[in-house]
Order: C-alpha cells, then structure tokens, then sequence
C-alpha cells in the first residue's frame, strides 16, 4: 500500500508479503530508502542480485531498477523522493528543507562507492538510529487521520544525514577502507564536504587544515590524482551543477550563488569552458 504524506514524498510498506509487484514509481523516482523489517530473499538491481535479509537498508538512485524474489515472508517500508519534489511548484513543501535534503542525497549521488546500493554502516549504533527513524514515519504514515509533519520532516533529515554520513562504507572491503582513509582521500572527502563553502576550500585553507605547505598541497595532491587541485574542485562543483540543472528549477543565478561563482555569467562561462556545453543548451537536452 501507498501513501503521500508530503507532496511528492511517497511512502510504502507492505507486511508479510511473498510477492511483490513492479514498483510504479520507478520512472518518476529520484531517491529511494527501502528497510526489510523482516524476512530474506534476493534482490535484483539493475541485473545484479545480492541477498538481503532482516534489517537491511538499501537505497536507490535515478534510473536503478530492482525486483524483489522473497524466499520468506518479507515486510518492507520505503520511503520514496519523486523527482517533482526537488522542483520549486508546490506551496505545501515551500516550508520544508528542501535543499538540504538535496544536498544529503547529491553527496549520495556522487558517491563512488555507492554500487550495489545496500547501506553498511560505520557503527551498529548507526544502524539502529535509521531504523528506529524509519520506522516512526511508517508510524505516522500508519495514522490515517492525521500525522505530524513537525516528525516526519526531523525524521527524513536525520535519516538522509545518516545515510550521507555512512555512503562511504557500502560494499567495501576492509584493503578498500584502508585506502579511503588515506591523506589524499582525506583531503577529497574534506572537499565534497565544504564544497559550498569556498573560503575553506582556498589552497591556504586546505593546506593549514591538512598541515601542509601552501605550495605543497597542489603538488601533492596532483601527485595523487593527476589531476590539479583548482580543476578538482570545478569538476566537482560542475558536477553538482549538473544534478541540478537534471532535477530541480533553480535558477542559474542561484545555482551560481549556492556553489560559489561570482554570477550567472560566470557560472555559465566555466561550464562550457569545461563542458563544451551553456548551461541553457545542458538543461534544454533534457527535455
């Protein structure tokens, strides 16, 4: 059964079920949480199966298509962002942190690690945080009467900073972690983290917080990933740009404004600069 507790916020949940249909959200879906409260089986997504069991989390990303195969009875609450939920036309969301809940799932989005979409998590403490808060929205949701935004929407933003906190250790082993932790992937991580904040983000700044040499850490970091500390950062901030030009209707002064260029001009330039593209002619394709 489903339900629309936000506008464009649709929540799922099914009890000892043995079957499960296809999901009709899947092509208008942005972001997706599913929690198995009980039950095991496989899951397939995108042509890749993996088991899932009791208490597993798994989360989904535009385009991901999954099919469930119970081997037992299974119960299941999803939590489903539609992509008009990022799009600035409803009154009734104009109230809720909308763009912070976008950058928690962007950092998602952009995660590298972020492959066969189960969460596994840095402490079990984490674990059980998200799901005692998933489970208080299906609380709410249950109530059919009525339900308390003032909940839901707390709920949602520690669940989705839970889940930005934890992406880095999906389906990693213990020689990949060890490289994640890395002074190199310190510094890119220390990055994706601030990338809204650009005077943190200066080759002095970084270089004091990762005591470095100011002429040091270009050359290191270069080192390491051949590519220029200053390029990084733009491909980076290009990046976002892009997921938002995909998914919401910000403008393209204030897409400029939030990632830090000095206007839209600017903005506009070094995107096609870098993608041979304008951002009018980007967004435009996607139509």
């Amino acid at each position: 059964m489903a339900r629309t507790i936000i506008e464009n916020i649709v929540i799922t949940q099914y009890k000892n079920q043995t079957f499960f249909e296809f999901c009709q959200y899947t092509t208008i879906r942005f972001f997706e949480i599913v929690y198995f409260e009980e039950g095991s089986g496989t899951i397939k997504i995108n042509g890749k199966t993996v088991k899932y069991t009791a208490n597993s989390v798994f989360v989904f990303i535009p385009d991901d298509i999954y099919i469930l195969n119970p081997e037992t009875e299974t119960s299941t609450v999803a939590i489903k962002f539609l992509k008009s939920f990022f799009r600035n036309t409803s009154s009734q969301n104009i109230n809720l942190p909308v763009n912070d809940w976008f950058r928690k799932i962007e950092e998602i989005l952009n995660s590298e690690s972020h492959e066969l979409r189960e969460m596994q998590f840095e402490t079990e403490a984490d674990r059980s945080h998200l799901v005692a808060l998933v489970n208080m929205v299906a609380t709410e949701y249950l109530n059919k009467q009525s339900f308390d935004i003032f909940i839901i929407q707390n709920s949602l933003s520690v669940i989705l900073h839970l889940i930005a906190r934890n992406i880095q250790f999906i389906n990693t082993s213990d020689s990949v972690k060890e490289v994640k932790s890395s002074k190199i992937q310190q510094i890119i991580n220390y990055i994706h983290s601030n990338i809204y904040n650009s005077e943190l983000l200066s080759t002095k700044s970084l270089a004091e917080e990762f005591h470095m040499a100011d002429n040091y850490i270009s050359e290191y970091f270069k080192k390491h990933t051949d590519v220029s500390l200053k390029k990084y950062i733009i491909n980076y901030k290009l990046k976002l740009v892009e997921t938002r030009l995909k998914y919401t209707d910000l403008q393209y002064s204030e897409i400029a404004a939030e990632l830090g260029f000095t206007d839209s001009s600017h903005l506009n330039k070094t995107f096609q600069t870098y993608k041979s593209t304008s951002l009018s002619a980007f967004r435009a394709a996607l139509a």
